[in-house]
């Protein structure tokens, strides 16, 4: 990759309906429906809505609840009032008048006995948002049981259900401020067993970190691997009927890492529509299952490609002519909106919108710029900032958490770090105070003020026998900051397996003022990239940032890589960067 005390948050609750029966909320009335009069397709209906004023999404499941496979369905209903289709998924979508009709996409054609499938779209409105009162499937009224007689919705103040015509709604539950306090969080079994095959492995062979969702094959399982449900049904035992985060990296965008070729991915600069229906569709699919629903799910959404939509196009220096192509189709801001209005719309999901680190948005000519672009990608596609619970620095990268040695307020004779060739005129020093002042500028440009950070810590510990153990002479301006600075790198903008590089602060909930938690969103011992070029079918190619004979380019300042060698395919098992950051762990284990 090219990279470089909080309020409370209001909590989020769903209109909920199910079958026949549908809750309008506290006191509303009940909608019964008749039996139906065509025989065959016996189905129930959920429909629940995330309603953010003036728009909604709405998640809908259709269940099959008869005794035979629904080969092909067709799901109508009708809104009393003015709501407006904008966009939907998982389904194809359409309105005429007060009429919506949703249509099975090829992927979920086939409802077998008891199956079910999960859609959902994004309405405008304005007045009431009156929950629909019926709903058909193949022209056939819901009700879960057998279909005879005419329908005839009927009103009633009063609920009077009865086995056979209604169906508890399920409990979405609401979002919390912090995900991650009073959790748990999962242990990917996966790179557990990985982990605990290595020697010390067993010393953090036990700690939570990400699942990556890389490629479209990662949401069914790769290799006979686990898959996104398998993941989320291990997560289910592993919480036992307690709080747990699962956290899952949404990593698949169309021109992906347009900066970094050692990240590529399988999607061109103009698959926005693959992404969409292929990618992010069956994944809001799988997390809207009422299976999941105690779970909190928390996303990492695209590491690096908004930052690149700053600092790697229009003429700069660090420009690519691939980030300018992402930059002039709008894809990265049109993906990145869609995925936060579809996966925001299931009611046990937190966004964390990636936000690079402070050696690549530090800067003043990128820090505004950065936060505005995440804005603009936070209120596009039917996303609002409601959609987005934070921000994440730092993914898959090396940047100290804090600095204890010097400041960015220090001064050498006079003269202030930020001239020094390490700091290099950057507002920050370290991830911590970086996050804590992107979150002011976040909500500046719009967002929430409610917002909190997360910080990878997975590999940024900078522990062994060359880490400093109090803060340098003040002899020279260089001198004291590379003496004094934890990080060992060559220079900040080196981001690939990097040498020296150590375990770092385990994974925790709210360390700091504004930060939501530690998290391990890189699992220790997952290569960078190749440090030479492989035959791949995974859409990566070959980065010379991962060669550690590379001598560098104006993103790392004609640096040297600092690299590791003999290393894999990106998101490959690398035991001798898993052996490196055990052994340079702070704090040590």
């Amino acid at each position: 990759m090219s990279r470089i005390s909080v309020p409370p948050r209001r909590a989020r609750t769903a209109l909920l309906a199910a079958g026949a029966l549908l809750l309008a909320g506290a006191g509303a009335a009940t909608i019964m429906q008749s039996p139906a009069s065509a025989a065959g397709v016996q189905c129930s209906v959920g429909y629940s809505v995330n309603d953010w004023g003036g728009g909604f999404t709405a998640n809908v499941s259709v269940t099959n609840a008869g005794t035979t496979p629904i080969d092909s369905w067709s799901l109508t209903y009708a809104y009393a009032g003015n709501q407006t289709l904008t966009s939907g998924w998982s389904a194809t979508w359409s309105q005429s008048g007060k009429n919506v009709t949703a249509k099975n996409l090829d992927w979920n054609k086939t409802l077998a006995s008891g199956g079910s499938t999960s859609i959902g779209a994004n309405f405008n409105y304005s007045g009431t948002n009156a929950a629909p009162t019926a709903f058909a499937v193949n022209g056939t009224p819901c009700n879960g049981g057998t279909s005879t007689g005419s329908p005839t919705p009927t009103n009633s103040a009063t609920p009077t259900p009865t086995p056979s015509t209604t169906t508890t709604p399920p409990d979405t539950g609401s979002l919390v401020d912090n995900p991650f306090s009073g959790a748990g969080v999962y242990v990917n079994p996966e790179w557990s067993a990985k982990a605990a095959a290595e020697p010390g492995g067993t010393k953090i062979s036990s700690q939570p970190t990400a699942v990556w969702l890389d490629r479209i094959a990662a949401i069914e399982g790769v290799n006979g691997g686990m898959g996104l449900r398998d993941h989320l049904d291990a997560a289910v035992q592993q919480a036992a009927g307690k709080p747990l985060v699962v956290q899952l990296v949404i990593y698949d965008l169309p021109g992906r890492d347009c900066a970094a070729l050692a990240s590529n991915g399988e999607l061109g600069p103009t698959d926005l529509t693959r992404y969409e229906n292929e990618y992010i569709d069956p994944i809001t699919t799988i997390l809207s299952d009422p299976a999941y629903k105690n779970l909190r799910i928390v996303n990492t959404i695209e590491p690096d490609s908004l930052p690149n939509m700053v600092t790697n196009v229009g003429g700069r220096a660090t420009a690519t002519p691939a980030c300018d192509v992402m930059k002039a189709n709008g894809n990265y801001i049109a993906g990145v909106g869609y995925a936060l209005a579809h996966l925001g719309g299931v009611g046990n999901v937190y966004n964390y919108l990636d936000a690079g680190h402070h050696g690549w948005i530090g800067w003043d000519d990128n820090l505004a710029p950065t936060a505005q672009i995440l804005h603009q990608a936070a209120t596009t596609s039917g996303a609002t900032v409601n959609n987005v619970q934070g921000f994440i620095t730092n993914t898959a990268n090396y940047g100290a958490t804090t600095e204890p040695y010097f400041t960015i307020d220090d001064s050498v004779n006079g003269t202030s770090v930020r001239q020094s060739k390490w700091v290099d005129w950057n507002r920050y020093v370290d991830e911590q105070t970086f996050a804590q002042g992107f979150r002011t500028a976040l909500v500046s440009a719009g967002f929430n003020s409610t917002i909190g950070a997360l910080i990878d810590t997975s590999r940024n510990g900078w522990g062994g026998a060359n880490r400093p153990t109090a803060a340098a002479a003040k002899t020279t301006l260089d001198g004291y900051v590379d003496g004094s600075r934890t990080d060992r790198r060559i220079h900040l903008g080196n981001w690939c397996n990097q040498s020296g590089a150590g375990i770092g602060e385990r994974p925790k909930a709210a360390p700091a003022a504004g930060i939501d938690a530690y998290v391990w969103v890189k699992p220790p011992g997952e290569s960078d990239g190749a440090s030479s070029a492989v035959a791949n079918d995974e859409g990566k190619g070959f980065d010379r940032m991962c060669d550690p004979t590379y001598t560098g380019n104006a993103r790392n300042g004609n640096s040297m890589s600092g690299s590791l060698a003999n290393a894999p395919l990106a998101g490959h098992w690398f035991s001798a960067q898993f052996q490196e950051l055990l052994k340079n762990a702070y704090p040590a284990l």
